[in-house]
């Protein structure tokens, strides 16, 4: 394991420097690896065993990665150790234009020196104390999401699925809370096709792909999904009397990059305000000035009961967030809900400094330029393909959907230098960059992505 005891010595020595890949390669391709979320069972991993474009050094800590992990992990054979900016390079030295941003997590990019400095002077001070003390940055955050939000409380938690469980909770105590004499409140969800909310039990039950629930049955019951901006099948339910909240991602991710239409949102928020439903939106990826405004359903002038909030709020720590109205918060009491790590003084302090950054004119303006950006660029290097069926999305969330699967282009991308994502059923590439990306990088990588899908 020599690369192993190496690391930190080949760490110092790697220099940080900018690589043009002009030269393109093309290599058929033998296995093919899944870069959604959550490895697509119809592909092959590509292991140190059978992949010829990844060095010894990356291969031996692969091979060890697999002797010692649990494999639920069709990991893409990059070995990552450094990043800044828009950049990433791994262990080879290899620098790749990062349009995956940890699944649109890294909002700020890598080493942003801002938030770099809030995570070292928190860290210096005070770390963690658990929620049974008060911390000052758990305050603030919650105080500064509370003016920029529709909210008047927030629950803090560790990442997307435990916001998720923690709004399930929420729920269903809200209708016991206001079904006082009832002995049967209304305990049942409403969710949507295509829909991704999480992988512990309660989220993974309001998530669609009937391949990611069927090993783990039974899951928690009472879910009906309909399919995605079906308005009327969702007040047909909802009238039966038995629908404690909807689950509705405005922006689809996983899904496949599906944004909601106004009408649809509108008919949700008027049919649960006549049942006495919840609204939950699920902005785990799309939150927090992704799609160019701050909150996605912003866009609409709609706005929700709960909002679950994650992937990029902390930078890169594990956060999740409820944000929630007081109506809905006067049904919670302690005990009802908790946890040890969540809102910890270190990741509150971070998560702080990306709110701030990011909750400005200008920065969200630039968000809406790039994204229109992108997708101009993509409609015009991309024209005439006979794969590319649709371009679409919002701000820097944008998914190129194919007729076919889009793995070989992946992998095509990554070879020659930019990382990007599959959403959807495969078929769609999902570019969700640092939000700081230049105008330049933009260009690099749809060009990339336009040379590359000759591997199609």
């Amino acid at each position: 394991m020599a690369y192993l005891q190496s690391l930190n010595t080949t760490h110092s020595a790697l220099s940080i420097q900018c690589k043009n890949y002009k030269t393109l390669s093309f290599k058929p391709h033998t296995a093919k690896i899944s870069s959604c979320l959550v490895s697509d069972v119809t592909t092959k991993p590509i292991t140190a065993a059978n992949s010829t474009s990844v060095s010894h050094m990356s291969k031996e800590l692969m091979e060890a990665d697999k002797s010692i992990m649990v494999g639920t992990y069709a990991r893409t054979p990059v070995v990552l150790e450094k990043g800044i900016g828009s950049k990433v390079y791994d262990v080879d030295g290899k620098e790749y234009l990062d349009m995956a941003a940890g699944i649109a997590v890294n909002s700020l990019g890598h080493a942003d020196p801002d938030w770099l400095k809030a995570v070292t002077d928190q860290a210096s001070i005070l770390a963690h104390v658990s929620n049974v003390f008060y911390s000052v940055p758990q305050v603030k955050l919650a105080q500064r999401l509370i003016e920029c939000s529709f909210a008047d409380r927030v629950f803090f938690s560790n990442s997307g699925t435990e916001a998720n469980e923690a709004a399930i909770k929420f729920s269903r105590k809200y209708q016991r809370h206001t079904h006082p004499d009832s002995t049967d409140p209304p305990t049942e969800f409403i969710a949507f096709s295509n829909s991704f909310h999480g992988r512990t039990l309660g989220s993974l039950a309001l998530t669609s792909k009937e391949q990611y629930r069927a090993p783990f049955e039974p899951i928690m019951p009472g879910v009906t999904f309909v399919d995605y901006g079906n308005v009327a099948e969702v007040a047909r339910l909802v009238k039966k009397g038995n629908v404690a909240a909807v689950f509705v991602e405005p922006l689809q991710g996983e899904g496949g990059i599906n944004s909601a239409t106004k009408e649809f949102l509108l008919g949700l928020r008027s049919i649960c305000d006549e049942a006495g439903a919840l609204l939950v939106f699920d902005e785990v990826q799309c939150g927090l000035g992704r799609t160019g405004h701050l909150w996605t359903h912003e866009a609409y002038g709609i706005y929700p009961d709960i909002m679950t909030l994650a992937k990029p709020l902390a930078g890169g720590l594990p956060i999740g967030v409820v944000l929630a109205t007081q109506e809905v918060a006067s049904a919670i009491k302690p005990g009802d809900h908790g946890s040890t790590f969540a809102g910890s003084p270190l990741v509150c302090h971070a998560a702080l400094t990306v709110l701030n950054k990011i909750n400005t004119p200008s920065f969200l303006s630039d968000v809406t330029k790039k994204g229109n950006y992108l997708k101009e660029l993509l409609a015009k290097k991309l024209k005439g393909n006979t794969h590319v069926t649709e371009i679409r999305g919002m701000g820097l969330i944008v998914g190129i959907e194919l007729d076919i699967l889009a793995s070989g282009l992946v992998d095509e991308c990554r070879e020659n230098g930019v990382l990007v994502l599959t959403a959807g059923k495969g078929n769609v590439v999902r570019l969700v960059p640092p939000l700081v990306i230049s105008m330049e990088e933009l260009e690099f990588g749809a060009e990339i992505i336009s040379k590359c899908i000759a591997a199609l």
